[in-house]
């Protein structure tokens, strides 16, 4: 199942907004509001609305709860481009690009069925009980602090360096 949300004609050039969007993708969601919350970039407030209205939409449409969801895909395409003229020296003139984009965000629930069928199989009534609500926990820690480290080791760029 796929929640999604988009965003359509947001005014920021997309090799920007793609910088964050690098930020969460595979992220729990809520580790992916603190992400965005705390954001240097502008559009870091755009996409933070964005993933609530996902989140909203889980809710919702399809009765989720939040805290199973995380940050399946999110795309960064190119929208239309607006085209200015600068006069330059000598009668000339330089064309600026006013550059949007459309972003599209897919929520997935984390997948707690087949954790539980696999660790069933093989144990008894009573220790199935207490052994499945473990294992599940430890894997669900694990899968959100794998994908937390790979969100977080993916390092913003800066084109110049400031003196």
């Amino acid at each position: 199942m796929e929640i999604t949300a988009s965003l359509k004609y947001l005014r920021i050039a997309p090799r920007k907004v793609r910088l964050v969007a690098r930020l969460i993708k595979g992220l729990s969601v809520e580790k992916a509001e603190q992400q965005l919350k705390y954001s240097p970039k502008r559009s870091g407030v755009d996409v933070l609305k964005l993933l609530k209205s996902a989140k909203a939409n889980a809710v919702t449409n399809y009765h989720l709860d939040p805290k199973d969801l995380f940050v399946a895909r999110i795309n960064v395409t190119d929208g239309p481009i607006l085209k200015r003229t600068m006069p330059r020296a000598r009668g000339s003139a330089y064309l600026i690009r006013h550059r949007s984009c459309h972003v599209n965000l897919v929520l997935k629930p984390i997948d707690e069925k087949k954790i539980k069928t696999i660790d069933a199989k093989d144990l008894s009534s009573k220790a199935k009980k207490s052994r499945i609500s473990k294992t599940t926990k430890t894997v669900r820690k694990e899968k959100t602090h794998v994908k937390a480290l790979k969100g977080q080791s993916k390092n913003i760029i800066q084109r110049k360096v400031i003196n």
